[in-house]
């Protein structure tokens, strides 16, 4: 699978079947409006906490201080997770989280991207990541290139849906971020492609699995779900 960039804010990724995907880039201005959406829902909750733990005395703080921090860290993996790759904030701005060959992003990057927020607002008010947005060509800030994912506007975002028929399996050894990819391309677009042709592309990836042929692409297809967020 490669990856080219065009001149404009526009990415395309070839998959191995010679099928090219494009997808529209999402700038500063639309992700920093979609940053002060979040921001304004997450303070209505910490209002709420806050009354509630009034009434809690001592316990009321320490819960307050705890969900702060799930809130604060956690709010945007949950919806990127569950809810495609959107926040109330990304959601209304028309953008979605996917993975550099616009997959659904999975909880390994989502964390990572967010974890990273505090890098990209280094030195203060999001310098970092921004210099870093306007350097990539594909407005990546630091998070962004340590998770391997992209914002784009949600109107070119390719349809995929994973077969309900497939049973998770945790992968048993470190994948690299090519291997995932490969991984989760596979079983994404799985209903598009021949059962022969799944299975050939499945033998690439043999050594993952020790297996081969349907055997073989049945746990490819597994381990894509599994890295999919589907537990």
């Amino acid at each position: 699978m490669q990856t080219s960039r065009l001149l404009d804010n526009h990415c395309s990724v070839e998959t191995p079947e010679g099928i090219d995907f494009v997808q529209t880039m999402a700038g500063p201005v639309p992700r920093i409006l979609a940053y002060l959406i979040d921001f304004g829902w997450r303070g209505l909750v910490y209002v709420v906490l806050a009354i509630i733990s009034e009434f809690l005395g001592g316990l009321g703080t320490g819960l307050f201080l705890i969900f702060t921090f799930l809130l604060e860290w956690f709010y945007p993996v949950f919806f990127e997770v569950f809810k495609g790759g959107q926040t109330p904030g990304k959601k209304t701005m028309g953008l979605r989280v996917v993975n550099e060959d616009f997959t659904p992003i999975g909880w390994s990057a989502s964390v990572i991207r967010n974890l990273l927020r505090a890098a990209d607002f280094l030195p203060l008010f999001y310098v970092a990541g921004l210099v870093s947005m306007a350097l990539t060509g594909r407005f990546q800030r630091l998070g962004d290139l340590a998770a391997g994912s992209l914002v784009v506007y949600v109107d070119s975002q390719p349809s995929f849906k994973i077969d309900d028929t497939i049973k998770p399996i945790m992968p048993q050894q470190a994948l690299t971020r090519e291997e995932r990819q490969g991984i989760i391309s596979l079983t994404v677009r799985s209903g598009s492609i021949s059962q022969s042709r799944q299975e050939e592309l499945a033998g690439l990836l043999a050594p993952l699995t020790g297996e081969h042929g349907g055997a073989s692409l049945k746990h490819l297809k597994g381990m894509g779900a599994w890295l999919l967020g589907r537990k």
